[in-house]
């Protein structure tokens, strides 16, 4: 069973507080959005839970383990920057996290990218940042482990690839994994969320059930974000 609990966390730069004790429980089975505006925590509360960064106090539970280097094995995680090797080929790309990872489906990953029309034998230099993000979205999604925390994944693109992304999300949903989605591009992922984290400044402002909120409040995800964030 795919879990994930957060409880109190908080990770401090020298004097700024970036997570502020951040409490969350995910479960299987469901796509999370994590949005709010630039510098609200996003990005941070990722690179926790990936094991890139150490929290500052709070424990984080994966599968019921403590975070650890052990942990990082259950996470895929994918950065907003492009991290990819230009000289690469794209088909090589794919060979390289084959042999990094044990748990990465290089034929699932080739299909997906037949399937989008991205170029195997383009090098990534000379890919679009429609087909770059393309390309970091199979990437992570394409490793069969538990957890896949998407920061920004339709950033810089434009819309017939954000589509495109969106898609590929929807088809690697699965029962037994959790897929965590930051943006501040609301309306282009909320059709596939079902639970929604809004983070300000570090904090936990709303954590809850996308469906049951429009129910109750007759807006969509977007129209709550705009009345939670204003014009951040």
């Amino acid at each position: 069973m795919s879990r994930l609990i957060i409880n109190e966390l908080t990770k401090k730069y020298y004097n700024k507080i970036a997570l502020r004790n951040v409490s969350l429980n995910f479960e299987q089975g469901k796509i999370y959005g994590l949005l709010g505006p630039n510098g609200s925590g996003k990005t941070t509360l990722m690179k926790v839970v990936a094991g890139l960064h150490k929290q500052t106090s709070g424990h984080v539970l994966i599968n019921d383990q403590v975070l650890s280097y052990k942990t990082k094995s259950y996470v895929s995680y994918m950065p907003t920057e492009n991290y990819l090797y230009s000289s690469f080929k794209v088909v090589d790309i794919l060979k390289f996290y084959k042999d990094m990872y044990k748990d990465f489906r290089y034929d699932y990953a080739l299909n997906l990218l037949n399937d989008i029309n991205v170029k195997l034998d383009y090098k990534v230099s000379n890919l679009s940042s429609g087909e770059t993000a393309k390309l970091k979205t199979v990437i992570a999604l394409s490793r069969d482990t538990d957890i896949y925390l998407l920061d920004e994944p339709l950033n810089g693109v434009d819309v017939l690839a954000r589509d495109t992304i969106m898609d590929i999300i929807a088809k690697s949903y699965g029962e037994n994994k959790i897929i965590i989605i930051s943006t501040h591009l609301v309306s282009e992922i909320e059709k596939v969320l079902d639970t929604v984290v809004f983070l300000k400044e570090g904090a936990v402002e709303l954590f809850f059930d996308a469906e049951e909120l429009r129910q109750e409040r007759q807006m969509s995800v977007e129209g709550i974000y705009k009345e939670v964030f204003g014009n951040d």
